[in-house]
């Protein structure tokens, strides 16, 4: 199996200034340290993330007798192939993990630096990389992505997951598993919650219902069903070629304790992993909602804290208390007050924008959620830096049915995009905001269900002025239409539905719908025909 993937977007944010003096001392040091002599290059961006590569990719199309000079911590870079524009806004597209001499050999004019950056000095110019080069330039661009939120720094028995070598190590801890705790709500704990296999995963949500970023509640009971049912046994191979980082392991590892964190892991990033733990079944989930991590206890401080915990719960309906007699290597206190033991604690309790390296020494506006604040031709708050991905904030006035999220088409979109205001502005001309902005649009797969996110498809921002349609069949589809004034303003389709063009061109045109009322989601009128 495959994993496609489609386009998305964001609200502006709170501003917050952060002043020059926000550097460690050993950060400040570091500003005097001698470096060899600078490289220059007209376009510079960091990061071979998506934003980062596709941004670099179309500087080098624009100009194709410039070095365009792509810095990036990782010896891999993430690559978009098979791109098909399945229709005005939403796009489908696979994301490869390669080896940065192959984008080299795509584009000669793109340099690519195997450094992590130590600082950027914005006023000169000027970026220094951990290697103790520095490199001059005329338009900058940071696609330095984000990192994982741990909920406990420096523990052993807490895993985050966010590149590949996390991954990898995530499934070598898998296999000698019987139970595992999951907590967190967004992307990555929904599809790892689906494909472990022969393992207890107990699952830690602080929402009412499942997947809250992505779904309301009929939404997550459509799909928490799945959970229970045996998954299909054979999946389709897998026909990219994977690379790994084997052979520079030491060095990638000193990276990683020096806190450069690899980029993000692709949106399919799973189906190379056999995760299976040491059981003999399929899915076997508990899910505790409303709650939090109260306190981790490692072995011995829990056997001395004379607490009990509690045993897996035969089956969701199961209110019986019992004590477990096995004894787990960690223990996890929620603020219900139930406590269980496990293996190993997976957080995937969201991201935040990897801005550390740039901020010391900048005037950088920032927004409340911690990213480069960008207005809509992705410029930053200083003079021919851009900012694109996962590291920014959104801070123009959007579209109306248009967000900001961060994921992996929304990187594409934005690196692409800084890329052509970048061209644009360095030749003296102007240009539009690209339509991708129009319309927050995602397709991607939960619980081996198509999915497909249109506009303000929760009703985000329309408050309690708005009425939603619906039409469900178990185990086959789930339709949600959000309408305010007899407009539609977003939708849910899950299951194979072939309605996201049509639903994408009524968000699209606003066409008043009041006249069709519950009519809009009968099985039995053709409405892909009626509105084409």
């Amino acid at each position: 199996m495959r994993r496609k993937w489609a386009s998305s977007a964001a609200p502006s944010a709170g501003m917050q200034t952060l002043p020059a003096s926000h550097c460690s001392p050993q950060t400040t040091k570091s500003m005097e340290a001698p470096c060899s002599p600078p490289t220059a290059g007209k376009f510079v961006v960091v990061g071979g993330g998506i934003a980062g590569v596709t941004c670099a990719e179309q500087l080098a199309i624009n100009f194709p007798s410039e070095d365009i000079l792509l810095i990036t911590a990782s010896p891999v870079i993430k690559a978009v192939t098979n791109f098909k524009q399945v229709s005005k806004v939403l796009e489908e597209f696979d994301v490869e993990e390669q080896p940065s001499t192959m984008l080299e050999n795509r584009f000669p004019n793109i340099k690519v630096i195997e450094s992590g950056v130590k600082q950027l000095k914005s006023k000169e110019h000027c970026i220094l990389t951990e290697d103790g080069h520095q490199h001059v330039y005329k338009k900058l661009c940071l696609c330095a992505g984000a990192k994982p939120k741990l909920i406990c720094e420096g523990n052993p028995y807490v895993l985050g997951i966010r590149d590949t070598d996390s991954a990898q190590e995530f499934q070598k801890q898998l296999t000698k598993a019987k139970r595992i705790m999951i907590i967190g709500n967004g992307g990555i704990a929904l599809e790892l919650v689906y494909e472990i296999e022969g393992c207890e995963v107990i699952w830690v949500i602080k929402d009412k219902a499942i997947g809250n970023t992505f779904f309301d509640a009929g939404a997550a009971e459509f799909l928490t069903s799945k959970l229970i049912d045996e998954k299909p046994e054979a999946k389709i191979a897998q026909k990219r070629t994977r690379y790994t980082t084997e052979g520079r392991k030491k060095e990638a590892q000193a990276r990683a304790n020096a806190g450069n964190v690899g980029s993000a892991l692709g949106p399919d990033w799973h189906e190379g992993l056999d995760l299976k733990g040491t059981k003999e079944f399929s899915h076997k989930i508990h899910i505790e909602t409303m709650c939090e991590v109260k306190k981790i206890y490692l072995q011995e401080e829990f056997r001395i804290s004379e607490k009990k915990s509690l045993t897996f719960p035969r089956d969701h309906h199961d209110q019986s208390v019992t004590t477990d007699k096995e004894i787990w290597p960690v223990y996890v206190e929620l603020t219900n007050e139930k406590i269980y033991g496990c293996d190993f604690i997976v957080s995937a309790t969201g991201v935040t924008p990897n801005t550390e390296p740039f901020l010391c020494g900048n005037n950088f506006d920032v927004g409340e959620d911690g990213g480069l604040k960008v207005d809509d031709h992705m410029h930053t708050s200083l003079p021919d830096i851009y900012a694109a991905g996962d590291i920014c904030t959104a801070s123009w006035h959007p579209s109306p049915v248009w967000q900001q999220m961060r994921l992996w088409t929304q990187a594409r979109q934005m690196g692409w995009y800084a890329a052509k205001c970048m061209a644009a502005a360095s030749v003296g001309e102007s240009i539009d905001m690209d339509f991708s902005f129009e319309l927050f649009a995602h397709v991607t797969k939960f619980f081996n269900y198509k999915v497909v996110l249109l506009g303000k498809y929760n009703a985000q921002g329309l408050g309690s002025n708005h009425e939603l349609l619906l039409r469900c069949t178990k185990g086959q589809e789930y339709i949600k239409a959000v309408l305010q004034n007899g407009r539609m303003m977003g939708a849910v389709l899950i299951g194979d539905t072939d309605l996201e063009e049509t639903f994408e061109n009524l968000i699209l045109n606003q066409m008043n719908l009041s006249a069709y009322g519950e009519d809009l989601l009968d099985p039995n009128i053709d409405i892909e025909d009626y509105f084409d």
